[in-house]
């Protein structure tokens, strides 16, 4: 008998593939400062290219080619979709900019940002209630954000927009009735075609940095179809089994790794006005993360009915 999903929630089934996922994504930017020597459109590009035989190589091994045909008929599922495809898409070339010009500090906020922008997006769309804990944590947050407007307005723009389309394209993966794999699946197919038209563009262009300029270099950006699809499906798969809000929980791994390699790793200098800023998200996750372990003992130690 298969065992039934986790219930809204819960972190059952879901907790291994959520720390997998982030952990990865804390130390990808490692991975891409080896690619800063070609544009991110090409690297977007390849990403993509290289991410969907890997996907179809799995679906095949799972037997779900079927599945992804059929989210390809049904236009309810495909535009939910279309619309999670642009998302990613965009949260991925804004994060390749963010590595290549050294603005790895304002990636990590905005994805110290994005638990709660998920947060605030389950409240509005999903029906999941904000405790005064939590809304006092968003708020803290807020006023964060809002000392960035004063003095780091220049890199501001990276950090929203990395937090509410990653926050958004979860919220779709979450409601679109699709399993993780073929679902991913169906996005990197959306984007084909123009991330082809990119690749071809650049090689044809041939001014030595990207694909076929050197073996090295084309064998990392092949390798980055791995890099995209694995953390990917392993996000997809979380996002069914666990509440919104548990999810965001976990999501600090990432932006942490990220932020310790920006200083230790990259050198990148830190603003005052940054400093301040982290210190108030730091807080933010403080009070969000006490209310959700308050939340998990008190469900833990009710009795089963």
């Amino acid at each position: 008998m298969n065992k039934a999903p986790a219930p809204a929630g819960s972190h059952e089934g879901g907790l291994p593939y959520a720390l997998a996922a982030y952990g990865i994504w804390g130390f990808v930017p490692l991975f891409f400062k080896l690619l800063t020597s070609v544009p991110p459109v090409e690297v977007l590009a390849q990403r993509i290219v290289w991410s969907l035989p890997l996907c179809f190589l799995i679906m095949a091994f799972r037997r779900q080619i079927g599945e992804y045909l059929a989210v390809l008929r049904d236009w309810k599922v495909l535009r939910l979709l279309l619309a999670s495809s642009v998302l990613i898409a965009v949260n991925w070339l804004v994060y390749i900019y963010s590595i290549f010009t050294d603005h790895v500090l304002a990636a990590s906020l905005g994805y110290y940002l994005n638990p709660l922008v998920n947060v605030m997006l389950g409240m509005v769309f999903l029906g999941e209630r904000l405790s005064r804990m939590q809304m006092l944590a968003v708020v803290i947050a807020g006023v964060g954000v809002a000392i960035l407007l004063a003095g780091a307005l220049d890199t501001l723009w990276i950090s929203l927009t990395l937090a509410f389309s990653f926050g958004i394209y979860g919220l779709l993966r979450k409601i679109a009735p699709v399993g993780s794999l073929p679902g991913l699946s169906v996005e990197t197919t959306v984007l084909l075609l123009p991330s082809l038209a990119v690749a071809g563009y650049y090689l044809a262009a041939a001014d030595g940095r990207g694909f076929g300029s050197e073996s090295s270099i084309s064998l990392l950006l092949m390798a980055g179809g791995v890099v995209t699809a694995v953390p990917l499906l392993l996000f997809a798969t979380a996002a069914r089994k666990m509440s919104y809000a548990a999810l965001g929980f976990v999501q600090y791994l990432a932006p942490t790794i990220q932020f310790l390699l920006s200083l230790f790793v990259f050198d990148e200098p830190l603003k005052p006005v940054q400093l301040v800023c982290f210190l108030l998200i730091w807080v933010s996750i403080a009070v969000f993360s006490f209310d959700m372990w308050r939340k998990m003992r008190a469900d833990r130690m009710m009795p089963a009915a």
